[in-house]
């Protein structure tokens, strides 16, 4: 007998990271409207129920059994110190698909210049068990202090130095600070209630939302490319199109035709088809993906 597919709740992060997310389930398949109150979802998967919670609280829901599983920060299951099973990595953010660090910042004109320089300083941020642990394995004693947000805003007058979150730094130059030290990476992780993950039911549904969502994210950097060709240009083309395996060649009605069909970097396409054209290549379409699965 098979495994009896169960339902599952799922968690949504809520606020500057969910459009990113509801994109990313979209092009995974499960798309979601919200429902009347604020914090629940419906998928137009039945089998999927879902729930807006805040990121830094998803780890103590999802072990809790509140939640069967949910997508939050990295930085955020260890600061929590949650029990939960980590079933993937997705690398995106709300700006981009880079990992993102909390980096210990001061502001330009400080005299700190290595983290040393902080002995007996004050820094403020939300992450504070992460950083303390960061100091202490520094051996440096510095006094961290809980920031409940506006943490850019705490130096110089309250604090000497903070450890924020940045994906590219921008933020941080704007308010003339200056990176130290890298402090933590961190990532969104798709994790699991442990007693739900041994659920044989619930965790086929979870691993199964795994591989699409995994898939979703390795296709926003490839389209699909198709075109006709000379048969004889065949093998030089070859070493213009690579591929994530070997391309897809097809005979055509005229034998000295083929059809080559194949999925490559979006960022090599704009030199590829002039040379493509080049080459005696027509009816060449680039087509975007949703899915792609190694």
């Amino acid at each position: 007998m098979g495994v009896v597919k169960k339902n599952i709740v799922f968690g949504v992060p809520k606020g500057g990271l969910e459009p990113a997310t509801l994109e990313l389930l979209a092009k995974a398949g499960f798309r979601a409207r919200q429902q009347a109150r604020v914090y629940t979802l419906r998928f137009d998967d039945p089998a999927v129920d879902g729930r807006l919670v805040k990121a830094k609280e998803m780890a103590r829901h999802v072990e809790h059994g509140l939640l069967d599983c949910g997508l939050s920060g990295h930085d955020w299951v260890v600061e929590s110190g949650a029990d939960v099973v980590e079933v993937c990595e997705l690398q995106y953010s709300r700006a981009s698909n880079q990992r993102s660090r909390w980096v210990l910042a001061v502001p330009e004109d400080s005299p700190v210049q290595s983290v040393v320089d902080l002995s007996g300083k004050r820094v403020a941020t939300e992450l504070i068990e992460v950083t303390r642990a960061f100091f202490d394995a520094k051996g440096v004693r510095a006094k961290v202090e809980f920031s409940w947000g506006a943490t850019e805003a705490k130096v110089p007058e309250l604090a000497d130095a903070i450890v924020d979150l940045t994906e590219t730094g921008s933020s941080l130059r704007a308010n003339k600070l200056r990176i130290v030290d890298t402090v933590f990476e961190t990532s969104i992780r798709l994790i699991a209630n442990k007693k739900s993950w041994e659920d044989a039911g619930k965790r086929e549904k979870i691993e199964q939302m795994a591989l699409l969502l995994q898939a979703s994210l390795q296709a926003q950097s490839k389209v699909g490319l198709k075109l006709n060709l000379p048969r004889n240009q065949l093998d030089t083309v070859l070493q213009v199109v690579p591929a994530l395996r070997n391309p897809t060649i097809s005979p055509l009605g005229d034998p000295d035709w083929v059809a080559l069909e194949s999925i490559v970097d979006e960022s090599t396409v704009r030199e590829m088809i002039p040379r493509l054209k080049v080459l005696g290549g027509e009816g060449i379409i680039e087509y975007p993906l949703n899915k792609v699965i190694l």
